[in-house]
């Protein structure tokens, strides 16, 4: 998992999966999607118990175990089918019993979350990978649909707040 630096809770996207599942690819569809996210400190403990799952499989399959070091892979070391992910994925969601969303939504999700936070639109635009914030401008203008009030109340704030 040299892709997870775990004392400074970075993941760096350096590689993509042929949609087929049969080839990675070192480098990714632009030259922006190769990047560094940050990770919270939950995720990367997750990770921490997942990276020990890893290591017991590689283990117990010994030379059968196709080590490509990735952090998502089957019980024998090589990249999870993306239509395996999906039906699995399919099946984690029926049972939970919450709403029925396809894995590409999470990704959807995290950039709205974060936006909804306040965190900086060029910020999110390049834990997406997007080469400029327009792409995600375009994606995600609903999330504020309130801009215009919160704009006029900055400005307000900026001009007249002595004033009373």
């Amino acid at each position: 998992m040299e892709d997870i630096d775990f004392d400074n809770n970075i993941l760096t996207i350096r590689q993509t999966l042929s949609h087929d599942g049969k080839e990675l690819q070192a480098g990714a569809k632009t030259k922006s999607s190769i990047r560094s996210v940050h990770l919270p400190a939950e995720t990367l403990k997750a990770l921490r118990k997942h990276r020990h799952l890893v290591v017991q499989e590689k283990l117990q399959e010994g030379i059968t175990y196709k080590d490509h070091d990735l952090v998502v892979c089957t019980s024998l070391g090589t990249p999870v089918i993306p239509r395996n992910l999906n039906r699995t994925w399919k099946r984690l969601i029926q049972e939970s019993g919450v709403n029925q969303i396809r894995f590409h939504d999470l990704r959807h999700t995290h950039a709205t979350l974060l936006l909804k936070q306040g965190v900086h639109i060029k910020v999110v635009s390049e834990r997406l990978g997007h080469s400029d914030t327009r792409m995600t401008l375009d994606t995600y203008s609903h999330v504020h649909p309130t801009m215009q009030a919160e704009a006029a109340s900055a400005i307000s704030a900026a001009l007249f707040q002595r004033a009373k």
